[in-house]
């Protein structure tokens, strides 16, 4: 029997941990009652009160979750803890409570960004999984969440190794919320999302809309292709293999060539935008967590974004002024210096 802990309740920590309370339900033979560990008390008293709640994609779900509020309170050992909070307190929550972890277990990145390096320097990288999430979330009210759209996981080590018994596990939990597959090349695929959601979700906050709204706009996609074109440019520099999104979207091929950026009528640059138009057709709902972070008073994780991008781009002599812009953007809407929306969006094209 497989014991899991959930670190954080928000969007995705919420979605997993409704999941999981039904896998079990179905199955306690497999999975013991998973726990949920949330620093948040009005999480942790409507969970304990009602249970975590889902609605969205997928239908209605209501699992009873066990709810930790305290390390000191926690029944280890666990063999899976999935660290679903936000990318600036991953390497707090893990410190928090590796020694919880069993022998064999492994801590489970689902954050953007590239930090599964982060814990591997905390723990040690074998005893650190990745899973990159290809679906959206939101936490509408404490223990009530929204799945936004549908989609699965990429799983895998950062040695590339795939015969990790941990990864079969992880593997055959995760299939509750969505399909899932063992990639032994993590790297490629974390990078290929961090492209995306240095765009999507430093755009998102800027423009202060949803996804589907905000890609109308032929600036907001322009703003989005140099975003990507800039993260390829310094993946590849740095030794990665990009893999493609969903077996589809192919970075490398979506990055503007020079040619492309001299013209704006070029069949293979209007075919871009088309690809980015259905993106925003199919994640319409989406709304970035860098926004709702920024609204609930939190830190915004862009330094894990589009700052990664540019530290490295820096490392390597690559230029990266649409990423270091759009961080410094960021940093100022989340100061209150600047007001999100279409003019913060417009503002930024024309630095």
């Amino acid at each position: 029997m497989t014991r899991v802990l959930i670190v954080g309740c928000g969007g995705i920590g919420g979605v997993l941990a409704a999941s999981l309370a039904q896998l079990h339900a179905l199955d306690g033979s497999l999975l013991a009652r998973p726990t949920v560990l949330s620093r948040n008390t009005a999480i942790s008293e409507a969970v304990q009160a009602r249970g975590i709640r889902m609605v969205g994609v997928g239908g209605p779900v209501d699992g009873a979750v066990e709810m930790a509020v305290s390390v000191d309170a926690l029944d280890g050992p666990f063999d899976l803890i999935l660290l679903a909070t936000q990318p600036p307190q991953v390497e707090a929550a893990a410190a928090s409570v590796v020694d919880r972890l069993a022998p064999d277990g492994r801590l489970v990145c689902l954050q953007n960004g590239l930090c599964e390096e982060r814990i591997a320097g905390q723990v040690g990288a074998d005893r650190v999984v990745g899973a990159v999430v290809s679906w959206g979330a939101s936490a509408v009210e404490p223990g009530l969440v929204e799945r936004t759209s549908s989609g699965g996981f990429v799983i895998g080590r950062l040695d590339g190794g795939t015969d990790d018994p941990a990864l079969r596990t992880l593997e055959t939990l995760l299939s509750a919320v969505g399909p899932v597959r063992i990639s032994g090349n993590l790297r490629g695929a974390r990078w290929s999302k961090l492209a995306i959601n240095a765009a999507i979700s430093t755009l998102g906050t800027i423009g202060g809309d949803r996804l589907g709204a905000l890609m109308k706009h032929r600036v907001v996609r322009r703003l989005a292709l140099e975003i990507m074109t800039e993260t390829v440019a310094v993946g590849q520099a740095d030794g990665v293999q990009f893999e493609k999104v969903s077996g589809t979207l192919d970075l490398p091929w979506l990055a503007l060539t020079a040619s492309e950026r001299e013209s704006t009528g070029s069949p293979s640059l209007l075919a871009k935008h088309a690809i980015l138009l259905a993106v925003g057709s199919r994640y319409r709902k989406l709304r970035s967590s860098m926004l709702r972070a920024i609204e609930g008073g939190r830190e915004p994780a862009v330094d894990f974004l589009n700052g990664e991008i540019v530290t490295r781009g820096e490392a390597h002599g690559i230029p990266t002024p649409v990423n270091r812009a759009g961080q410094q953007l960021v940093h100022a809407i989340a100061r209150g210096e600047v007001t999100m929306g279409m003019p913060s969006i417009h503002r930024l094209a024309q630095r």
